[in-house]
């Protein structure tokens, strides 16, 4: 009798005793999921079913009239045509059972746990799936999970799979996206005389493709034409197998210069299988080691973009990418390569074929699979832009050979599990990712990751014990204060989690039930932060508060959780109110910690951890220095004053530009007042971001005391620092605008000073009219009284640009009925208040992103270090780019995604520290990095010897006031 939950492992069954053993059970082969258009592979051929049941085996096979071979040909092989599969005991797939169809076949056969086999992508964690490997969990009756990715020899070769011909059909789709790419350019390749894979009847038929078209002439404005292939595994020998059928001379890529120039290169195909010692690199400047790489990979950096890239003429990216590994290509370094093409020729470059398809993975630049029916598309424009073809199920387009391969493969595994064993080297045990309603072995840390099942077996209950899945049955409670730009993300990665009931409480419900979207898990309340019983009752009920909410509402919030002994996480800056709160927040054994979002917050974790790690090389930090900015994206700040667009609290936006500021360069420390802090020669016009990736016009403002950050990351004495700087990035042309609408009262925050507006156009009269000691009655008036003050100011602002911004913010309603909502000006807010919070509200509504547009954030530090025992002096630099999608903004991802991991953190009691606390624990900010790096936020670091460009150009620009 068949049992699914366990493998036997007695030798293998005669015939007669495997066609006993196999007369009561049932096999079924499922039809693709009909929403995959052009799924036309079979986990069986004909041929294998007809050996199954001559076996004994019964069959049953669902109708599929996309499929490669036709039911009839199944029939005929002795299979039964069968639409529900309700009597299979074993059921076999390609892709993923839809959920509605798994529902229906989850319940044992007469008494006996089924067992599904499919690719479920689920052992990675991936998020879209776990409602999925949910159906496997929970109860002992649920179907046993086998992953055809994890059927593996003992040395952890995959032995089932398609990646062989994943590398045949994407580089002949390369090829065929290729011939369009230049045909934009007005050339005419060879490679438009090659058909698109499924169009073939057989893998032969596009091989005598490929070589018909290398008979065919090379345009000299394309040669030399060179393909680079990267890869050592199925789907690199499948690409270099395919292009064995094309003329094409093999070189290695230290010969890339020399042949791009060479005369004699004319007309022929160059073919390079670009080998990881050819563009890894110690940063200490050795030779790529693999058991190195792999022991250590950040202590490498990959220099593919100028190494290769700028040479090629087609890219086929054939190797695999894991978290806590550097890039292949970023997409900054995607723009340096794209420059560096250019120069070599127009014709380098233009198209990349990424048959690994691993989003925003070892191409971080690549951030859709495309489709068999929409193939290309244009990745990284704000860079450049490069043709991407990355179709994410190219073995398809060759269905009856790739089917024919995978059965062959399969066969043995499933003559196994038909048998009631397990193969010699224990394969399918390896393979199994759920059985008898537990995740099995190195698959339980999944756990944490599942949606809570709607019946909870009692035996599931509040388990203990090690491991991450102890535990996933309880829920653990958080409560998030505040629903606005940032807390998308968060609340989505908190709710990755099946053991975490969510509580969002927001003055704003509509916006708040938009952000949880439903999910069963989260709950939304109203809160005005003035109902103190409310508050103190939601805090008591949580294990873990996060506070989203304006900086002056934290301290509030922290005293209600040190009442209750909660545990509290902001990404704010920690204010002296909440400092105050460090022993009473000790006491109560309560963790109160802040600065874990962007800046502060990632900015803070990559600083503290290359500076550990580099006192661990013996090295000493003697220049610091760092920027960062969330900005509108290149082509959403061009139309707009001050190039500026609010992804984030816009009080705070304008609050900051009042911060004074400290700092040293080249060895002076220097001071700037708040009411300076804008003015021209106050700030760095110019600031040359490392690793930034193309060029942008960014200046720099000063950011608080940096000098108080020599101790926050641990860089020992002020004294033994030439410069420490940080900073935070605008456009040019910020800073005077800002400053302009500093001096004419804009700004103000003074509480003495809060007034009501009854229309938009008395905003602007009082503010400007108390500056000028006079008051204003009508638009010629005040357009005169901003340029006095302007005028008399000492910035250098230029009135023409103030009244020019003003002109597109506010003056377009001073003629007009200015509470009637036009050019899409908010209403008048209720009641009073300062200046600053009126014209928060104005520029909130009027710098908002349109739903196409998108965000930037770019952070970068510049580290020079000194070898202790050597002397030897060299730079580090640390960068992170983010460009946002009309979805979600890089913004919220940078905020939101930190906040939300280091409380998950704190959650599972892994966070030991207790009182006022920032990231710079190693237990925070490790994970977090970690983390972020998995989510595609990792820190890509650079080193050079001698001093970089940053902390130079800054003091010279600084002693010079630009």
């Amino acid at each position: 009798m068949f049992v699914a939950r366990t493998f036997s492992s007695k030798p293998a069954l005669s015939r007669l005793s495997a066609r006993r053993a196999a007369s009561s059970l049932v096999v079924g082969i499922r039809r693709e999921d009909p929403q995959r258009l052009w799924e036309r592979r079979c986990p069986l051929t004909p041929d294998a079913v007809h050996d199954l049941v001559r076996d004994g085996v019964r069959i049953l096979v669902q109708d599929c009239h996309r499929r490669i071979f036709p039911v009839r040909e199944f029939v005929e092989a002795g299979a039964e045509v069968h639409n529900t599969l309700q009597p299979a005991h074993i059921i076999l797939g390609i892709k993923e059972t839809p959920l509605d169809e798994l529902d229906s076949l989850c319940a044992p056969v007469a008494g006996t746990p089924r067992t599904h086999i499919m690719f479920s992508h689920t052992t990675k964690g991936q998020p879209y799936n776990m409602p999925l490997l949910s159906r496997f969990v929970g109860s002992r009756d649920a179907p046993t999970l086998i992953d055809y990715e994890l059927l593996t020899n003992e040395d952890g070769t995959r032995t089932v799979g398609f990646g062989w011909f994943a590398g045949a059909a994407g580089v002949v789709e390369g090829l065929c996206a290729s011939a369009h790419a230049h045909l934009e350019l007005g050339i005419a390749s060879p490679f438009l005389n090659l058909a698109r894979p499924y169009t073939y009847r057989s893998l032969d038929d596009m091989r005598a493709a490929l070589r018909a078209v290398g008979t065919m002439p090379m345009p000299e404005v394309l040669s030399p034409f060179v393909i680079a292939v990267t890869g050592s595994g199925n789907v690199a020998r499948g690409a270099l197998d395919l292009l064995q059928e094309l003329p094409v001379h093999r070189i290695p890529a230290s010969e890339l210069p020399r042949i791009v120039q060479d005369p004699n290169s004319a007309g022929k195909i160059y073919l390079v299988h670009v080998r990881p010692e050819e563009y890894l690199f110690h940063l200490d400047g050795k030779p790529y080691d693999r058991e190195s790489y792999y022991s250590t990979p950040l202590d490498y950096q990959s220099r593919f973009h100028e190494l290769i890239a700028p040479y090629v003429s087609l890219f086929v990216n054939g190797t695999g990418w894991r978290p806590g590994f550097p890039r292949l290509m970023t997409t900054s370094e995607l723009g340096v390569a794209l420059q560096a093409a250019r120069a070599v020729g127009p014709t380098r470059l233009r198209s990349i074929a990424d048959i690994s398809c691993d989003v925003e993975g070892g191409l971080e630049f690549m951030r859709k699979a495309t489709t068999i029916d929409d193939p290309y598309y244009t990745a990284a424009p704000e860079v450049g832009g490069v043709q991407v073809m990355s179709i994410d199920i190219l073995p398809t387009e060759l269905p009856r050979d790739a089917s024919a391969h995978f059965s062959n493969a399969l066969k043995p595994y499933l003559r196994a599990l038909i048998n009631g064993e397990d193969t010699p080297d224990g394969a399918l045990a390896r393979a199994t990712v759920a059985r008898g309603g537990e995740l099995a072995g190195s698959h339980e840390w999944l756990m944490e990751r599942l949606p809570l099942p709607k019946e909870t077996p009692a035996h599931l209950l509040g388990r203990g014990g090690a491991g991450a899945g102890a535990g996933m049955f309880k829920k653990k409670k958080i409560l998030l204060l505040g629903s606005g730009m940032v807390a998308k993300p968060a609340v989505d990665e908190f709710l990755r989690r099946g053991d975490v009931s969510l509580i969002v409480a927001s003055n704003n419900t509509a916006e708040a039930h938009d952000v949880v979207r439903g999910r069963a898990n989260a709950e939304v309340v109203a809160l005005d932060m003035g109902d103190k019983g409310k508050l103190d009752s939601l805090v008591e009920k949580a294990d873990v508060v996060v506070s989203l909410l304006p900086v002056p509402f934290h301290t509030t919030v922290a005293e209600h959780c040190i009442k209750h002994a909660k545990h509290l996480v902001t990404a704010s800056y920690i204010s002296p109110a909440m400092r105050a709160l460090h022993s009473r927040a000790a006491e109560a054994d309560v963790l109160l910690l802040n600065e874990i979002g962007l800046d502060p917050g990632i900015d803070h974790c990559s600083a503290i951890d290359l500076r550990a790690r580099l006192e661990k090389r013996g090295m000493r930090i003697t220049r610091f220095a760092s920027f960062c900015g969330g900005l509108p994206a290149p082509e959403c700040a061009g139309d707009v004053p001050l190039g500026y667009k609010f992804s984030w609290n816009p009080r705070g936006v304008l609050a900051a530009s009042t911060n004074a500021a400290r700092f040293k360069l080249d060895g002076t420390v220097y001071t700037v007042a708040g009411e300076d802090l804008m003015r021209r020669g106050s700030y760095f016009h110019d600031v040359p971001l490392p690793g930034a990736g193309a060029p942008l016009a960014l200046e720099g403002v000063a950011n608080r005391d940096s000098l108080s950050y020599a101790s926050t990351y641990g860089l020992g004495p002020v004294q033994g620092l030439a410069t420490l700087i940080r900073g935070t990035l605008r456009y040019r042309g910020f800073s005077d605008l800002l400053h302009a609408f500093k001096i004419l009262g804009f700004l103000n925050a003074e509480e003495q000073d809060r007034f009501a507006l009854p229309d938009w156009r008395y905003f602007v009269m009082r503010c400007v009219g108390g500056k000028v000691g006079r008051e204003l009655y009508d638009d010629a008036s005040v357009r005169a009284a901003i340029a006095d003050v302007v005028a008399s100011d000492s910035g250098d602002v230029d009135a023409h640009d103030v009244l020019q911004a003003l002109e597109w913010c506010v003056f377009g309603v001073l003629a007009g009925n200015a509470n009637a909502n036009p050019d899409g000006l908010p209403r008048v807010p209720h009641g009073s208040a300062p200046a600053i919070d009126h014209f928060a509200a104005l520029l909130a509504a009027k710098l908002k992103y349109f739903p196409h547009e998108r965000d930037l954030v770019v952070l970068a530090h510049e580290i020079v270090a000194v070898g202790e025992n050597d002397g030897r002096e060299e730079t580090w630099s640390s960068s992170l780019v983010v460009y946002g999608s009309p979805n979600e903004s890089a913004m919220s991802r940078c905020v939101g995604l930190p906040v939300a991991m280091a409380a998950l953190r704190v959650l599972d009691g892994e966070v030991r520290s207790r009182g006022v606390c920032g990231p710079g624990e190693e237990e925070v900010y490790v994970p977090v990095l970690r983390d972020l790096e998995h989510a595609g936020l990792g820190m890509v670091e650079r080193t050079r010897p001698g001093r970089g460009p940053l902390g130079e150009t800054l003091a010279r620009r600084w002693q010079h006031k630009f």
